[in-house]
């Protein structure tokens, strides 16, 4: 009995020492519960000082800032982002600003919201949202159809930059602007901002082009081109306009240089040079154009290499043309080059035309000529036209026509008043 009571006590000791140790552990286990599991009465508020700002031609700054009042917690916090205006589009980050490249003729507006950034489990706060209004100016007046392009240069005249790029861009006058309206163009590319100095003009005098000789245009350059157009008018406010431009799809490539072609048998060689371009050898591709004047054909040869050697298979006149694009591994796709000009090489067995010409002309006379000369000879117009004239009457016959009555009597004298009807029956129709 004392033994069992014994033991009964060092039990009660034990339970007693290690409880402490025991509630020490179950605390940790809820607070370690409470870290894993999300609170479901936790909100997320949405961010303050929302502000939209023009920065710079077609760059707008989007900046908001945590919600002061957020209540603090080990869920890492992150935004979406909506543009409403003037193009669809949204994101998410965690930053609190983002610079964007867009077009601001038509406004922009954006909304932003507090997301969890790992949780999804969590609700969103609700949007705010900011606007950027468009800028004023008369419906109409602004241009329309504007076209840039751009073209590269070697530049001789300095090593930091071989290769000059050129801009030209055209519009139209938008159709309700004034006749004294009169538009200024401005092109940024990266942080360069430059206006134009060249203008053509319409018949009213109003700047309808603009030219660049020599830009700040990386000729490589992968980036977007800002163009942004305003105007004057006494009549009307006139409303800016602006676009941007990928350069791959407004870079016009140069013609392929000093193309050549030549025929050793049955083998035709062409040879080229890559164009005038920043861009290294290996980042072009061809095409070929070969005609074949004797059998009247085009046959188009596309290559990533300078040479193209061909079999032909007759003796012929061969016109051949080539042009460039930069190559996809290098650069997104974007224009063909104009056709180079075409060079000429074999013979022509046919006769030139010119000399068949000359024989269809040369028949068509001989034609002429054959129906006129019918219708001339059915028609007795000759005869018409160019009458005999009638001879004098001869005293020569007269004597022989009495030599002859002398020597037979009056049978013959039958006979010369025979010849005498006759010859005025001559005179008649030759007279009428």
């Amino acid at each position: 009995m004392v033994i069992r009571n014994e033991r009964i006590n060092r039990r009660r000791q034990v339970v007693i020492i290690m409880a402490p140790e025991l509630l020490i552990l179950l605390g940790a286990a809820v607070i370690l519960q409470a870290d894993l599991l999300p609170d479901k009465k936790f909100l997320l508020l949405p961010p303050v000082n929302f502000t939209i700002k023009a920065v710079n031609l077609a760059q707008v700054l989007l900046r908001w800032e945590p919600n002061p009042d957020q209540e603090q917690s080990n869920i890492q916090l992150g935004y979406h982002v909506k543009i409403n205006a003037p193009q669809e589009e949204d994101y998410e980050t965690r930053n609190t600003e983002r610079n964007l490249i867009t077009i601001l003729h038509k406004g922009f507006s954006a909304s932003v919201r507090t997301v969890p950034w790992n949780d999804h489990s969590l609700q969103a706060s609700s949007w705010v949202s900011a606007e950027l209004k468009a800028p004023i100016g008369s419906p109409g007046t602004e241009i329309v159809n504007l076209t840039c392009t751009t073209n590269t240069k070697a530049d001789n005249y300095t090593h930091l930059r071989p290769y000059q790029v050129s801009l030209h861009c055209t519009w139209l006058v938008g159709k309700d602007a004034p006749d004294d309206t009169q538009y200024f163009l401005y092109y940024r590319y990266r942080s360069w901002i430059e206006e134009c100095q060249e203008y053509s003009k319409d018949v009213l005098q109003r700047n309808v082009a603009c030219w660049f000789p020599r830009t700040f245009i990386n000729s490589k350059g992968r980036d977007y081109l800002a163009v942004y157009v305003n105007g004057s008018s006494k009549g009307a406010a006139i409303k800016p306009f602006d676009q941007l431009f990928a350069l791959h799809a407004i870079d016009r490539v140069n013609s392929p240089a000093n193309v050549t072609a030549e025929i050793k048998g049955t083998c035709l060689s062409i040879h080229w040079e890559k164009p005038v371009s920043a861009f290294p050898s290996h980042c072009f591709d061809y095409e070929v154009k070969i005609y074949n004047a004797k059998k009247g054909y085009f046959q188009t040869e596309k290559m990533t290499t300078n040479t193209l050697i061909t079999i032909i298979d007759d003796v012929s006149k061969y016109y051949i043309q080539v042009r460039a694009a930069v190559s996809p591994v290098c650069r997104a796709t974007g224009l063909w080059s104009e056709w180079s000009r075409p060079i000429y090489v074999g013979k022509d067995d046919q006769k030139p035309w010119t000399e068949w010409f000359l024989i269809a002309v040369m028949m068509t006379i001989c034609f002429i000529l054959l129906i006129f000369s019918l219708i001339c000879r059915i028609c007795h117009v000759w005869t018409k036209l160019f009458p005999p004239v009638p001879g004098p009457k001869s005293n020569i016959n007269d004597f022989f026509v009495i030599i002859n009555n002398e020597k037979t009597g009056s049978s013959e004298t039958e006979v010369i008043s025979y010849v005498e009807e006759a010859g005025f029956e001559t005179l008649e129709d030759s007279v009428f």
